[in-house]
């Protein structure tokens, strides 16, 4: 019999939630640095946009070649936790770098830096969550992670905007390193035997191997997989340089204070990231991820029309509002879907880095195209040009609708079998 103060193996896991939860917390500025308010601050040192955005370019295409090697290190590994404590060490030391110059070279290693430290986290947190909760409780628990971190951006940015207002951009750098300090320690708190190493990598027991498909090949011989990367690259190769873009066509118009707007920009995301998340959550459960990824989709050309015709610093609202529901939507559901699809296969985290790769590809084009578009014939077209690349992600969505809706379909009772690879 038990005794009393003995724990079942379901209690350490709960408890160790905790911890995990306000790791998602504080671990936005150890994910990017002082990443959201560089643009402002090289536009502070004489930098034109164009100059910017190849910078941003260069770090994202970086990161981007990182993801799906990390995600197979995540997969392989036994100790998931050293994947969130030394990257996060690196990106505060590499956005430091920053504040001592802004030569182009000097600036240029230190976004690549940053940018590669940050791919190991988020496949890190999704095998470290998936090793405490296994598949059926994913869905529920990723979408908690997701409002603490959004949560925690929302916080930091506002500290971070009144700080640099107040204090300048060292101020905001101290910041970036007290949340990356505490990250560590948060994580550092999750019992290592908390962690089912065969859970997070998505197999059912410990006896279990991964299959063959490794790498990119478990992309490419994946349909609904490929089709998912597919459409997230069109839809961020348009929506990561909006932020950056809008910042900087505010800031440049209107006059508006550096650090105080950015703050401001992401604030209103993220705080409504916590809500669309916790609602992508509940949606997932009762719709599956079809509905949800479709509706963030449709959020960008809408984006992108507002901020051509608001750019004044009240436009910030209704372009960062959708931001939130766009992204809000898919932080819950593409580790929820990638992690359904691979349910079994113990590739889910090399999966989840081969989406990021892809992803970001698009990600990482977008700040270049976007700042030499707007160098070249404004903003306004940018915006829109920017907003119609999800025009492709809605085509594929939708067009391939039958091949998604099986695999985004809501999570079964049982562990559903692994699924199956064309030759």
């Amino acid at each position: 019999m038990m005794g009393r103060n003995q724990m079942t193996p379901a209690q350490p896991r709960q408890t160790a939630l905790r911890p995990l939860e306000a790791l998602n917390f504080f671990m936005a500025d150890m994910q990017a640095g002082i990443g959201p308010f560089v643009g402002v601050f090289l536009l502070a040192h004489g930098w034109q946009s164009g100059w910017i955005g190849t910078i941003l370019t260069v770090g994202g295409v970086a990161g981007t070649l990182m993801t799906t090697p990390v995600g197979a290190l995540v997969d392989a590994t036994r100790n998931k936790r050293a994947y969130v404590i030394f990257p996060g060490i690196c990106t505060v030391l590499a956005s430091a770098i920053i504040l001592l110059s802004q030569d182009f070279w000097v600036v240029t290693f230190s976004q690549i830096a940053t940018a590669v430290a940050g791919a190991a986290i988020i496949p890190a947190v999704t095998g470290i969550t998936l090793g405490m909760v296994r598949q059926t409780g994913f869905n529920r628990q990723n979408g908690r992670n997701q409002a603490f971190n959004h949560a925690g951006n929302m916080v930091g940015a506002a500290l971070s905007g009144f700080d640099g207002w107040q204090f300048g951009f060292v101020a905001v750098f101290i910041l970036a390193a007290v949340f990356g300090l505490i990250s560590i320690a948060c994580v550092l708190m999750i019992p290592k035997d908390a962690i089912d190493d065969a859970a997070a990598r998505g197999v059912h027991h410990s006896g279990d191997h991964a299959g063959e498909v490794s790498g990119f090949d478990v992309l490419v011989r994946c349909k609904p997989l490929l089709i998912l990367a597919a459409a997230l690259a069109f839809f961020h190769l348009g929506n990561a340089a909006m932020l950056p873009l809008y910042g900087l066509a505010v800031v440049s118009e209107r006059g508006a204070d550096p650090a105080g707007f950015v703050a401001a920009t992401i604030v209103i995301a993220q705080g409504t990231m916590i809500l669309t998340s916790l609602f992508a959550m509940r949606l997932a459960e009762k719709e599956g991820y079809w509905l949800v990824m479709l509706i963030s989709f449709a959020s960008l050309p809408v984006r992108g029309a507002i901020a051509a015709g608001l750019i004044t610093s009240w436009g910030v609202v209704p372009v960062q509002l959708l931001d939130g529901v766009g992204a809000g939507l898919q932080s819950v559901a593409v580790p929820g879907l990638v992690a359904r699809i691979l349910n079994g296969t113990g590739r889910i985290n090399v999966g989840q880095g081969a989406v990021m790769t892809v992803q970001g590809i698009g990600a990482a084009l977008s700040p270049a195209i976007g700042g030499w578009i707007a160098q070249s014939v404004g903003c306004p077209l940018a915006f829109l040009i920017l907003g119609g690349f999800a025009l492709g992600s809605l085509a594929l969505w939708l067009g391939f609708g039958g091949v998604l809706k099986p695999a985004c379909a809501r999570l079964p009772a049982q562990p559903s079998a692994a699924p199956q690879f064309s030759s």
